[in-house]
């Protein structure tokens, strides 16, 4: 449906055309009518579906020169920059109708500034929950005349602890009023504002989660515990994406992760929760301004920014709530374009989380390989090969051209010169390409039997007193590294610890992976078994009795992926669980 079949005002209209809008998007076209009308609505909808004009519109609509000297509408947003956002968004829609005034109120600026503005005749208040209750209490704000109050993404408001506030901006406001609520989710926490503030609401619901990843490119990359930030890079320096956004759970991460991408070179800039509006303000121009072209932050953070144009979606870390996963890779794919996304996993439960995620979206996530530094090398040549010959069609300077003389005149050839630049530009590219050789494990066989492989035992921190049973460690090992049950050998319960038996060439892999790891609640250490004198680890004195007293048999759990919980090949049920679904795992060749 088209803007100019809505039936909105002409200096309404001449601004969504000026803007570039011609099709509405599907909330706008199911939310604009109600809200026309006056009617209370529920938008279930998620980030970048065009739910800012959806209830924009009509409030701008019915401002006239009658209402125009009273707030007409108060908006409230979880974070400063969604208001600020949304506050610029509502002064381009209003461009063509003078007697709207929209002001933005948020916590880190200066109060004696937005007291100023919102004296001097605003009567659209766009604001966060904490602000706007400041406002009230000082009187500077009122709202004795307003006619419609609009919760945006309603339910990352409530996540960031924002209810009480909402609550008290509520009983400040006429009862005879428009309410209007969006949210991505609904969970019993909204669900009960609805039912509380709302009347005989129009619930508007845009079409499945499904639908709005259709046009994004899924895939993922498994890797040993500890090198993420490697795959990253090399997945970065492969790719060259012009625009990024990184994904992390928590602002340590965000912190170290743009750190680590800074000390290699990378334009990386990091947004979270924990930094003052003037920080906050700082990265959002650099971003905008292409000074940094990698944007790392949490999901609460990127929820309050419109980031254009990104080329490429990380997860660095998986989200906690499926939902989050949609969000983060809406980034890109927007308007009609294609994106791609990587999420970069470790471990078996990772991928299990993933799989899970995939269910959820109905979308197929297929397994990609880090890129290793030969294809890195090819991609950069095939690069290098198609800008010469771009550059090659454009207009020489006059200073190139005499350098270019005078290179030649050396008695070097030209070949060997080009040569040279051509070998400077590959190398700075290869130069700092971290070392990924660490292999994903994969099960060897010979002529279709299991072949022989020398073994060493892993030492685990944790045994009888901790009430630890062979599948216990056995499910671990298999769940943190995907190794089969039947590449471990004999496992060995003492009282303070446990030894297993692992292959020798996956010893490093799966210490690497157990890092983190807990087994039936306890967070272990793991390392290589030291035998002293070509005899076991000393035992404590308890340790030794155990030993006697039962004749050794404490040693004698020879478990070889036949523990309680696994079919005869060392496979959990848990594996059974998870082997269909969306998610799209290639085979490995081996």
């Amino acid at each position: 449906m088209q803007f100019n079949e809505m039936n909105l005002s002409a200096e309404l209209l001449e601004a969504v055309e000026r803007i570039g809008f011609s099709e509405m998007t599907e909330i706008q076209e199911k939310a604009i009518p109600p809200l026309l009308e006056g009617r209370d609505v529920i938008g279930k909808s998620n980030t970048g579906t065009g739910k800012t004009a959806a209830f924009s519109l009509p409030i701008i609509e019915k401002i006239t020169e009658e209402t125009r000297h009273y707030v007409n509408a108060l908006i409230l947003c979880p974070t400063r920059e969604l208001a600020m956002q949304a506050c610029e968004e509502i002064g381009k829609f209003s461009k063509f109708k003078k007697c709207v005034k929209p002001v933005a109120v948020y916590g880190g600026a200066s109060m004696e500034r937005q007291i100023y503005a919102l004296k001097n005749g605003a009567n659209i208040v766009i604001g966060t929950p904490g602000r706007v209750l400041d406002h009230l209490r000082r009187r500077t704000l009122k709202l004795h005349n307003l006619s419609t109050i609009v919760l945006d993404e309603a339910d990352e408001m409530l996540n960031m602890g924002f209810r009480e506030d909402i609550e008290a901006v509520l009983a400040e406001i006429p009862e005879e009023r428009q309410t209007v609520l969006f949210s991505a989710t609904m969970p019993p926490a909204i669900l009960q504002i609805t039912k509380q503030y709302q009347t005989d609401p129009v619930m508007v619901q845009i079409q499945s989660a499904a639908k709005t990843v259709d046009s994004i490119e899924q895939f993922y990359v498994s890797v040993p515990m500890g090198r993420k930030t490697d795959a990253l890079h090399l997945l970065l320096t492969d790719k060259k994406p012009a625009s990024t956004m990184i994904f992390c759970n928590t602002k340590k991460m965000v912190d170290e992760l743009t750190e680590a991408l800074i000390a290699r070179g990378f334009p990386a800039i990091g947004l979270h929760g924990d930094m003052k509006q003037a920080q906050r303000t700082q990265v959002m121009n650099s971003v905008k301004s292409g000074r940094s072209t990698i944007l790392i932050a949490t999901d609460v953070a990127a929820r309050g920014i419109d980031v254009k144009g990104i080329d490429m979606v990380f997860n660095y870390d998986l989200p906690q709530d499926h939902e989050y996963y949609i969000h983060r890779i809406g980034r890109t794919g927007r308007a009609g374009k294609t994106g791609t996304a990587y999420s970069i996993v470790s471990g078996r439960k990772q991928e299990y989380e993933l799989r899970d995620i995939a269910r959820y979206t109905k979308a197929q996530i297929t397994e990609a390989a880090v890129p290793t530094a030969s294809v890195i090398k090819e991609n950069a040549m095939a690069s290098l090969k198609e800008e010469i010959m771009e550059s090659c069609a454009m207009e020489v300077s006059e200073d190139a051209r005499k350098l270019a003389q005078n290179l030649m005149e050396t008695g070097i050839s030209a070949e060997d010169i080009l040569s040279a630049i051509l070998n400077k530009r590959v190398a700075d590219t290869m130069k700092t390409l971290p070392l990924f050789d660490i292999p994903r494990p994969i099960s060897r066989k010979k002529n279709g039997k299991q072949e022989t492989r020398n073994t060493v035992r892993v030492h685990i921190n944790i045994g009888r007193k901790e009430r630890i049973a062979p599948n216990f460690i056995l499910g671990a090992l298999v769940d943190a590294t995907g190794l089969p049950g039947s590449d471990f050998g004999k496992i060995d319960i003492y009282d303070k610890f446990t030894t297993v038996e692992v292959p020798k060439d996956e010893a490093d892999f799966i210490l690497d992976a157990m890092q983190q790891e807990k087994i039936n609640g306890y967070k272990v250490s793991v390392k290589i078994h030291e035998e002293r004198g070509g005899k076991e680890e000393r035992f404590s004195g308890s340790d030794r009795q155990r030993s006697h007293r039962d004749g050794g048999r404490d040693r004698g759990h020879d478990h070889r992926g036949g523990g309680k919980g696994f079919d005869r090949r060392g496979h959990s049920s848990h594996d059974k669980r998870h082997s269909s679904g969306g998610f799209n795992r290639k085979k490995r060749k081996g």
